[in-house]
Parts: structure tokens; sequence; C-alpha cells
């Protein structure tokens, strides 16, 4: 095989794609044997994270599902191959050979790591689509090389995409980053929300889809990230500005960003033979698109006006490759020769309809000035009709309405039908406290208004052929615009809207740094805050000195919100977003990892322990230096003393890493990691213990704190009978009586190691600090003196 493929790239790679937009991506190495896996959200039209994989491996061969079999939105992955990568081998595999089934189980019998390593039996549904791929991969290799992997020798790597932050199936549940934990039992009235369903008041379809895809895929990139702050900057500072582009994006269409797909892809030309009425509807939704288009463009004047004098990098690039292009203005014109310029996109279904057939100027085809006097000729009758019924049968109220199925129809009030309704009426259905019919007579006019309707439609797309052809040369324009839209819906519409409904000051701008500390100042989590007004916040610091936490604390007392809240704003400020913080300054983030809650996983037949150790496996193979791990309560599912030892090994595995970690425990031993290591915290949740009752602070204070027998003391308010919390306060005391002590000698002799790892954090901070020179060395005095008198 190695003898067919020379010095030439190696790589076979089979790609598929869904309608939200989502691709897998499977590429074969035929050299190593290796077998690489990415899935992830396309947030762009032009398709950049595809094209940047693709130019990453260099195929020799392209293996693609059949166009035909797809809809336009599913396609552009097929024309993305076709345009850009022409020199390449394209083979289409039918569609059956993408199956995601028979890729997991290659996968596992062929794959060198265990696929609790891959997360691949735990996250098999969220990775389908890069299944598929691999499926149609191997089996096309296995056929053209005449080649049989052998089982467990294949690599196999996930590599999600390489411009983004990848977050698994698993942590978008546990953070509620698209769904709140039990929405379906809660119901919609359920007042907890998700991060998206407190971002979503975008205006369009694509803005709403491009949040999404950002909160799943965070970046990475801090200049990009930097320009959406800057942007939000200017917005923040200058009303005008801010309310002015809110008005602006209103005048756009929701769809224009879906309506591009007609001008991507040109169909067979329309002749004699199919001008049809099966081709009627794409023949409208067609005509519906230009005058989308027309209505988008018209309101580009609009956006100009309001972008001219803006500071901000983002949305200069906006005003200059957009606003300033002459190719939409040529379009612009281009159109206004074919359509008539009082045309405009409507909503309501016939005046819609009525928009559509009137699209073409009068007087440039024949045919179609004809089918339009025959439209408007049922249009009149059919109304007429309606005004003989009103007085004919004393229904002064019957309202005639229109559908884009039915066509037109009758609505009664029920109240104004005096005993039995004429029998000339048909087709009778009672909807609420109407009643909806027809008549012989309506229905055969429905049927010409519907025929010329059709003829309109199709005599329509003809006229439009030319105008078609015209601006598909220009389609990368409107690719560009639709973008923009999207984005501008984003930052606009979703983030600045959401940052001034809150109380000044109250969100910030994170700060970024390359290899800095990840520190948040009075934080809070930005979900439950809209909740609950006296909402605690807390802080955060994790360096290369320090770079795993350990929270201790009761049940209840916040350990859970906090770790969700840490994650929520790392999501937020990497998506481009303020914080809800005092201060922040964060480490790009590759990789988030979870573990948190217990439950069995019945689908897989795995007790809540085996769920919780193939998260921690998934996590250990798949962790890199740049990630963040937040594990609440591992080793809590089985018997404590494998529950500690798990716990503990775990630990110092992460440590010996450079990733951050925050680690909540109910173990106190677990505590003890500090006396052995200087780059771990301790933390605690402040309870205060009043008449053997805990009064909850919610406050993250330095150290340890035990509380004794808190657990006893939950389960007492629980209502457990009060002679059995008696024998278990007796058991417990002759347990934990010598381990406290051992305790406390421990952490007494490792004090003085303590303070000077922690006076080394301090300058590490300062290495990073971007404060002027004089405020650096007040820090170091300060730092100085607090030393000299810990030594005193």
């Amino acid at each position: 095989m190695e003898a067919d493929i020379g010095e030439s790239s190696s790589f076979v790679i089979g790609i598929i794609e869904n309608r939200a937009k989502e691709v897998g991506l499977a590429a074969f190495d035929l050299r190593s044997a290796s077998l690489h896996l990415s899935q992830y959200i396309e947030t762009s039209s032009s398709y950049q994270n595809t094209k940047t994989l693709l130019h990453f491996y260099d195929p020799i061969v392209i293996i693609i599902p059949p166009n035909k079999l797809a809809s336009n939105s599913m396609a552009a992955v097929s024309e993305l191959v076709d345009r850009f990568y022409g020199s390449v081998k394209k083979v289409v595999l039918a569609r059956g050979c993408f199956d995601d089934t028979k890729g997991a189980i290659l996968i596992k019998n062929l794959a060198a790591k265990e696929p609790s390593a891959l997360g691949l039996d735990s996250y098999y549904k969220q990775y389908y689509l890069c299944l598929a791929a691999a499926a149609a991969t191997l089996k096309w290799t296995e056929s053209e090389k005449g080649v049989v992997v052998t089982n467990h020798s294949l690599s196999v790597t996930f590599n999600g995409s390489f411009d983004h932050m990848n977050i698994d199936a698993t942590s978008v549940q546990n953070l509620e980053i698209i769904e709140p934990f039990h929405s379906t039992l809660l119901g919609t009235c359920n007042k907890k929300r998700s991060l998206l369903h407190m971002l979503k008041t975008t205006k369009t379809i694509g803005g709403t889809r491009l949040l999404r895809a950002n909160l799943l895929q965070p970046l990475k990139d801090i200049e990009t990230i930097n320009a959406r702050l800057d942007c939000l900057d200017e917005l923040m500072s200058n009303e005008q500005l801010f309310f002015g582009l809110c008005q602006v994006l209103r005048k756009f269409p929701k769809e224009t960003d879906r309506v591009l797909c007609h001008f991507c892809f040109k169909p067979k030309k329309v002749t004699a033979e199919v001008l049809a009425v099966d081709r009627a509807k794409k023949s409208q939704v067609l005509v519906s698109s230009v005058i989308l288009l027309k209505t988008a463009l018209d309101a580009l004047p609009l956006l100009s006006k309001v972008l001219k004098d803006v500071k901000s990098s983002l949305l200069s690039n906006i005003y200059k490759s957009v606003c300033e292009n002459e190719k939409y203005d040529l379009i612009r014109k281009r159109i206004g020769e074919v359509i008539d310029e009082d045309v405009l996109h409507a909503r309501v279904p016939f005046v819609a309809c009525t928009q559509q057939c009137f699209a073409v100027k009068a007087g440039i085809d024949g045919l179609l000035d004809i089918s339009r006097r025959s439209f408007c000729e049922t249009s009149e009758a059919i109304h007429n009709l309606a005004n003989n019924y009103r007085e004919d049968f004393k229904l002064p109220n019957l309202k005639l309405t229109f559908k884009n199925r039915q066509g037109f129809h009758f609505v009664i009030p029920q109240k104004n039908i005096q005993g039995k309704l004429p029998s000339k009426f048909i087709q009778v259905v009672k909807h609420g406290n109407n009643i909806h019919c027809s008549t012989l007579e309506l229905a055969s006019l429905n049927a010409r208004n519907k025929s010329a309707t059709a003829e309109c439609y199709t005599r329509t797309e003809v006229c439009l052929e030319e105008l078609m052809d015209d601006i598909r040369e220009n389609v990368c324009v409107l690719t560009l615009l639709a973008e923009v839209l999207c984005l501008l819906d984003m930052i606009v519409n979703s983030f600045a809207h959401m940052i001034s409904t809150k109380p000044v000051d109250r969100y910030t701008r994170p700060e970024f740094t390359e290899n800095g500390p990840l520190a948040i100042d009075s934080g809070r989590h930005p979900i439950l805050e809209s909740i609950h007004n006296d909402f605690v916040a807390n802080n955060i610091f994790l360096s290369e000195a320090s770079n795993m936490v350990i929270v201790m604390g009761p049940n209840m007392s916040g350990k859970s919100t906090y770790l969700q809240q840490v994650c929520l704003i790392v999501i937020l400020a990497q998506v481009g977003c303020y914080v809800p913080a005092r201060f922040s300054t964060l480490r790009v983030v590759d990789r988030m990892f979870t573990r948190m809650g217990a439950v069995d996983n019945l689908e897989s037949n795995s007790s809540t322990f085996m769920t919780e150790m193939k998260e921690t496996a998934f996590i250990m193979q798949n962790v890199s230096r740049r990630s963040l791990i937040v594990m609440d309560e591992l080793g809590r599912a089985t018997s404590s003393t494998d529950g500690f030892a798990i716990a503990w090994s775990c630990c110092e595995h992460l440590l010996s890493l450079k990733a951050y970690t925050i680690f909540a425990t109910h173990m106190e031993n677990i505590s003890e990691l500090a006396t052995i290591y200087p780059n771990v915290k301790i933390l605690h949740f402040h309870v205060d213990l009043k008449n053997n009752h805990l009064d909850f602070k919610f406050q993250l204070k330095e150290g340890t704190k035990r509380i004794p027998h808190y657990g006893l003391l939950l389960a007492e308010v629980a209502g457990l009978p009060s002679s059995v919390i008696e024998t278990a306060r007796m058991i417990t005391s002759r347990i934990s009586e010598k381990e406290v002590k051992r305790m406390e000698v421990n952490c007494l002799q490792h004090y003085s190691i303590q303070r000077a790892y922690h006076a080394a954090q301090r300058l590490l901070c300062l290495k990073y600090c971007n404060q002027d020179e004089d405020t650096i060395r007040q820090a170091l005095r300060n730092l100085k003196e607090c030393c000299t008198n810990q030594k005193l």
C-alpha cells in the first residue's frame, strides 16, 4: 500500500454533514494506520473549519455521500470539495455506507485504545456524524486497497475542531449550556433557564444558530475574542450606535442567511417540458428568495449610515468589506432592472403570494402578464363570492382567509350561526369558537386561482434566469453579507442587549493572557443570579504555580453551583462576551471537562460508579496542558477506601500536568494533598453551626474548616428517627477522633513550606501583571512586609 502512495499525502477522508451544519470528518492515514475523527458545527457559511482541516490533511481521496439524497443545506460540503479540491479524487458512496452504528462497531473492534478512553462508548450519540464518516472511509479503503485492518491495531484519536474549544456532550449537559436540568420533567414553566435561553434574544434564524454554535464551540483565538470585546466596548459606550444598529438589523429579513442556498446551487434550465404545477413550489421559493435579497440590499444603505464613524476593528472591517463594496450596488441595480421597485418581502400569506406573482416588471413576458390577469380575476371573483354569501345567508361576520396549502376558505363565528349551517357549505370543521368551511363554487375558483398562481411562479422563474446567473457570479459577497448579519445579530441583539439590561458594571470585560492565571474576582453564576437577587459572589485563582483547587464544604453549601459558575464564565469570555464578575483574567482553554452528578446509565448498562469511571477515563486520556477540568465528588459511588484511593490518585495524576483543575469533595482526607504538593490550594464554603443547625453563607474562604457531623445534621432535618441519628453520631465520633488529630499534626509540620510557596505564587502573578512599574514595586514591598511579619 505504501508503494502506491509514494511521497504524496497518505490521507483518505470521509466527510458528511447534517441540516444543522454539523460536520463529521474521518481522516484515515494509510501510512501509519491511524484514524483521526473530527466533529464540529460550521459557524461560517464559507465552511472555514472544513477548509482548515482539509488543508491540514491534504487528502488523496475525499469520500462524500450523494447530493441527490441531500437537501440544499446538506450539499454545501460537496460543493466545497468541487470548488476548492477539484484536483483531488472525489468518491461518492451511497448514503447507506455512512452508517454511524457500523462505524461505532468498527472502531470498537479496530481501535488500539479502549473505547472509554476515546469516549465513544459514552458519547457515541454526540459523535454520530464522524462515526458515519469513519464507516464509509474504512469500507472504501478496505475494498479499494484490498486490505483488512487488524483488530485492536488502529490508532484512533478525536480532534474536534482546531479553532475552537472542545466541550463534550456530558459537559454540555452538566453545565446546562443548551437545556436546563430536568427540563422535560419541569416543563416549559421552569424558571431556571440554560445559558442559551438566557442569551437567546437574537432576531434572525442565522444569529440564533451562530449563538448556539459559539456556546458549544467557544473561540480559542485571542485576537478574534478581543475584536468582539472591542466591539462590545464601543456599543456599551455609544448608545446612539447601539440603538441605531438594533433598529437597522430589524430591517433585514430573518431568513437572509438561509436564502443564499438558492443562489449557491444552480438548478437545471427551465424548459417547456418542466413547466408543470409540481414545479410551482420550487419556483415560488426562488422568487421569494430574490424578493428577500432585494429587501436585504435595500437596507444596506441604512447599515452604512450607522457604521460610518465606528472605531472598533470588527465594525470598521464590516463597514469596509460590506458597506463600501460596490458589488452590492451592482446587484441591487441589476435586480431593479427586472424586479418592480415597490415589491417587498411580506409574511401575510396572500400578500406574500401577490408580491411574488407581481415581482417582475410588467411587459417583460407576455405569458406572465396573461397569468397575472387570470390571478387577479379569480382573486376578485373569490372576494365577490364572499360578499354575496354575507348578504344571501345573513352572515355579516363571515371572513375570507387564505393559507398557502389549502388556499381560500371561509371562517364563520359559531355564535352567528342560527340553527344549522346552509347545505351549500361543505368541508365544515369546528376550530375553537369558529367554523371553517368552503363551498363548491369557492373550491372551483380556488383551483383556477391556484393554477394561475403556479403559472405566474414558473413564468417568473423563466424571466429571472438571466438575473439569477448574474447574481450567482457574485455569490461570495452575498455569503459575506449573511455571515456579517448573523454576527451582528449575535453581538448586538444577544451580547450587548443582555449586558445593557443589567445594572452598570455588573458585567465586565475579561482579559486574556497567553500563559497567565485563571483569576475571577467576585464572579457570579450567569443563570442563577437572574433568579436569586441576593446571589453571593465568589473568587477563583488558578496558575501554573497553583493549578489545582480543592473545594470542600457540606452538602448544599454551594460547591456544584460554584464549579458550574466558573465554567460558564470561561465559556462566556471565550465567545467574546462580558462576564458576571468585578474583574477576570483568563488563559485560553482548549478543552473543558466536567465530571458531575451521580446517576446510573441504563442505556449502556453502567452503574453510577461505572459511569463515573468511564467519564474519568475519558478525561485522563484526552486532557491537555490547556484544559480546564472540573470534578465533583469523584469516588463516592463505591466503598469509602476505594473511592478515596481513586480520588487521591486522580488528583496526583492531574497535578503532574499543567491543566487547571477544580476538585470538589466531601472527603476531608483529600485536603492532605496540600501538605505534600505545594501547587494544591484548599478552599471551603463557610457554614455557621448554630444550635445544631447549619447556616449556609455560600461564601468561599481559604483553608479547611471542619463542620463535625454535618451529614448527620442534614439527615436529622430530612426526618430520620432520633434513635438512628444518635447511634450514627456515636459511631462516627469514634472513627474520626484519631483521624482529626493526625491531620492537624500534618498541617502544622508543613505550614512553613506552604507559606514560602504562597510568596512564590504571588511573584508569578506579578510576572503576568499588566500594571505600571510603580504599582508592581508597591506590590513587591507589601509582599516583603507580609513575609517578614509571618516570620516574626
